[in-house]
């Protein structure tokens, strides 16, 4: 056994534990790959996987889901999409 502690001496947390929005990230990954994953894994299994395997799935669902937009359809978007506000008709002095 270790030496008591004094009566002022305090330890902090030995786990820094996570922050809250760190905790809605998790459980937002958690849910992409139960979800996309269609039942293919459970809520343990994606919990205990490591970080980066984690991680690295999401973001290949990401990927598929939203696939990147090329310049050439951008800028042909991007062209007929822009609607331009009106020009203000001049007022004459009178």
């Amino acid at each position: 056994m270790g030496a008591p502690l004094l009566p002022g001496f305090k330890l902090g947390r030995t786990f820094f534990g996570l922050k809250p929005n760190d905790r809605i990230k998790l459980h937002d990954n958690i849910f992409e790959l139960l979800w996309h994953g269609e039942g293919r894994w459970d809520w343990d299994t994606i919990y205990t996987m490591p970080i980066f395997l984690r991680v690295y799935l999401v973001k290949k669902i990401n990927s598929k889901l939203n696939p990147p937009i090329t310049t050439a359809k951008s800028e042909k978007i991007s062209k007929s999409q822009v609607k331009r506000p009106p020009k203000p008709i001049p007022k004459y002095k009178r």
